[in-house]
């Protein structure tokens, strides 16, 4: 297979653009710097493109490793023909090149290869191939061997019968056929105690075809399955591949036509049918698990995205019933300034002593925002708070905080570390403030998949799914750029280039020499060579170094043509501090001929432009601003058109959940979310936007709100 040529027509692009990328992926180059730094080579491909274009990379060089193994394989049994070459090679799938080995694969003991050990071999080509002018019986008494244990007609008969199963079932072209056909076929659920109450009851007798069967749903019977409460099963057009074998293999023999129906049949049922069943279930289940690790993907980018609430006093509140509530002071740039524990939900409702302590903590270090988790007694909390607020006329806003794997990084050998003197909740409380500040410095310290923006997650690919996110996450953080002189090292890590052990010990050299006044300092880490500093030093920043471009995302390997590029627009290098050369891109009138004249390509002087005009920039500054509040919403207090402002807080594929601020999150489904038809949720909204909703109904007594975005404003 010519890996390249297969590449450039799958993603629609040239044939250059894959080469390039594949030499600098085997280079070692990562996503992130190609897609940032390489722009010229790629054809500007982005680093969601170029990821998928790896994982294909690395599927076909599997793909190819397996052909060549199993050509090899059946080259020693001395059987490897040119069609069986030829057909290896316009194998485009696993799948396929397994069915051209099944044949030649070594076989445990079945009723086939005992009918052989008896000699019925013949007698199976002769049925087989419908050579006989005689009824098969007549035939069949010439195999009759009491020594081999063939002692009637129809012993030699079933065995030949078996043999002739076997050998439909390891024919490459039936199973395509079969397979193909079983795929117009219908997904069938049933209960396993139509009685039982369960949250699998719209499965309870439930058939969908095959081919729109949407991946949440495959996720759902899944676990319903796993959970035995359903039963599963694939039910394809029996009649239609019955007929598509019988029309292949019978040729009208009125003395085998009869046997060789009913050895169809039999080697459909016992040997086909399950194998098939089985490989339309896994590829139901891969597809499906694929959809969801895009969509957790997406919304964990949205997540990590959110824009930060820099310099701020941030007092953090983290829920409790009966251990109390916990609560963290954290300044502008996430220090801990004070905790404390209150109890002003039941079952202690010492409301006034924490009333006091709130008040105190607020007065003593300038709070603006309470920060309140999404969990545990979060509605009492946020009560609390904004009785407080009113009460004492505080000028003091809130947020309520999605703590999702708060509690995991607070029980971590991470969390520890940060703060050993602090018990877990008191760490979740901390985690709490810095995730409003940063989000995505504080994110990072958690595993993807525990921040909970998914569906199902726990039920795919773990392997799979840990590797998607890690790779979200790594794009995230490269794409805002991370301050080398106060990142953590959960957050260096996922800078290109740089991994757990080369984090640490840049960390170590911080410590033991001060801030980085450059980046070339970075030469000085240990474990950080010239191919390490190629991948990381861009996406490195330094605020106030003795190199002005440093706090730029321009790459060190082009600041002599930033350098020229300023002198020529009549600028000095320290105009760059401070609020950056605003008018440099309109300086530049031709691009090609500047760039030409300064030795890079359109793209990296485009790029050097941008970071130029806004050195220090940060993506997430034009996203949305989360929405701060002082007054609250009950379920009970909405009604039937009531126009709010939300925060959409996952995507999956029917629909969206928006918080709007009476702690229970409301669902738009996917027909509310707007007027044009869309395929997903996706197309129109992502995790983290701001959006105006419009309630459709409320029920307090379920817990459920259901909204729309469709004519809000009517």
């Amino acid at each position: 297979m010519d890996i390249i040529k297969t590449l450039a027509e799958e993603f629609k692009i040239k044939e250059a653009q894959v080469e390039n990328t594949v030499k600098l992926i085997d280079e070692g180059s990562t996503i992130p710097f190609i897609a940032r730094y390489r722009k010229e080579m790629t054809g500007s491909l982005d680093d969601v493109i170029l990821r998928e274009l790896s994982d294909r990379l690395i599927y076909l060089r599997n793909l190819d490793e397996k052909r060549e193994q199993v050509r090899k394989l059946i080259a020693e049994q001395e059987q490897l023909t040119d069609e069986i070459n030829a057909a290896l090679d316009k194998a485009k799938t696993v799948t396929e090149i397994d069915d051209i080995y099944r044949p030649f694969r070594p076989k445990r003991r079945t009723r086939a290869t005992i009918a052989k050990e008896k000699g019925l071999e013949p007698l199976a080509e002769t049925i087989l191939l419908q050579l006989t002018d005689i009824p098969v019986e007549e035939e069949a008494k010439k195999y009759i061997d009491a020594e081999k244990e063939v002692n009637t007609t129809d012993d030699a008969i079933a065995g030949a019968m078996d043999i002739i199963a076997e050998k439909i079932s390891d024919d490459a072209e039936y199973r395509a056929i079969i397979r193909n056909l079983s795929m117009s076929g219908v997904v069938t659920v049933k209960a396993v105690d139509e009685e039982a109450e369960s949250v699998y009851e719209m499965y309870y007798d439930y058939s969908e075809p095959i081919k729109k069967i949407p991946g949440h749903r495959i996720l759902a019977i899944n676990r319903g399955e796993k959970e035995k409460v359903l039963s599963v099963k694939i039910e394809p057009p029996i009649e239609a591949i019955y007929k598509r074998l019988e029309n292949k293999i019978i040729k009208g023999n009125p003395y085998t036509d009869h046997i060789l129906k009913a050895v169809i049949d039999d080697s459909y049922k016992r040997l086909i049918a399950p194998a098939i069943e089985r490989e339309i279930r896994n590829g139901l289940t891969e597809k499906a698990e694929e959809t969801g690790i895009k969509v957790f993907g997406e919304n964990l980018k949205q997540l990590l995205l959110q824009p930060p609430i820099k310099d701020k006093t941030v007092l953090a509140l983290d829920p409790g019933y009966r251990t109390g509530c916990k609560v963290a002071v954290v300044d502008g740039i996430g220090k801990v300034l004070d905790t404390g524990v209150i109890y002003p939900v039941p079952p202690h409702n010492k409301v006034e002593q924490a009333e006091k302590i709130i008040l105190n903590m607020i007065k003593k270090h300038g709070v603006e925002i309470i920060a309140i988790g999404n969990g545990t007694a979060s509605r009492e909390t946020e009560l609390f708070a904004v009785n407080l607020i009113k009460k004492a006329k505080l000028d003091v806003s809130y947020i309520i905080v999605n703590e999702a794997g708060a509690s995991v990084y607070s029980a971590s050998k991470l969390g520890s570390q940060e703060f050993p003197d602090f018990d877990v909740a008191l760490r979740s409380a901390v985690s709490l403030g810095r995730r409003l500040q940063d989000p995505l410095a504080e994110l990072v310290k958690i595993e993807p998949k525990s921040i909970g923006v998914g569906q199902y997650q726990h039920d795919m690919n773990q392997k799979r799914l840990s590797e998607a996110l890690g790779g979200v996450v790594e794009d995230c953080v490269n794409s805002v750029g991370v301050d080398l002189n106060t990142a953590s090292p959960s957050l260096l890590s996922y800078v290109s280039g740089i991994n757990g052990t080369i984090a640490k010990n840049v960390l170590a050299y911080r410590e033991e020499n001060g801030k980085f006044s450059s980046r070339k300092e970075l030469m000085k880490v240990a474990k950080l060579g010239p191919k390490a500093y190629e991948q990381c030093a861009g996406f490195l920043r330094i605020t106030d170094g003795t190199e002005p471009l440093d706090n730029t995302g321009v790459h060190p390997e082009s600041y002599k043509a930033a350098q020229e590029l300023i002198e020529i627009c009549g600028y000095k290098p320290e105009d760059i501090k401070g609020t950056g050369l605003k008018g440099i891109g309109s300086k530049v009138r031709d691009k090609n001929k500047m760039a030409e004249q300064l030795g890079i390509g359109v793209p990296t002087l485009t790029d050097i432009i941008k970071e130029l005009e806004k050195p220090g920039r940060d993506p997430r500054d034009e996203m949305p601003k989360p929405i701060l509040k002082s007054d609250i919403l009950s379920i009970e207090d909405l009604k039937e058109g009531m126009v709010l402002k939300g925060t959409v807080r996952n995507v999956i594929d029917f629909g969206v959940f928006v918080d709007i601020g009476v702690h229970q999150d409301g669902l738009v489904h996917i027909s509310q979310i707007c007027d044009r038809y869309i395929k997903h949720p996706l197309e129109a909204v992502s995790v983290g936007d701001i959006v105006d909703v419009k309630v459709l109904s409320a029920d307090a007594k379920k817990h459920r709100i259901s909204l729309s975005m469709k004519d809000v404003n009517k």
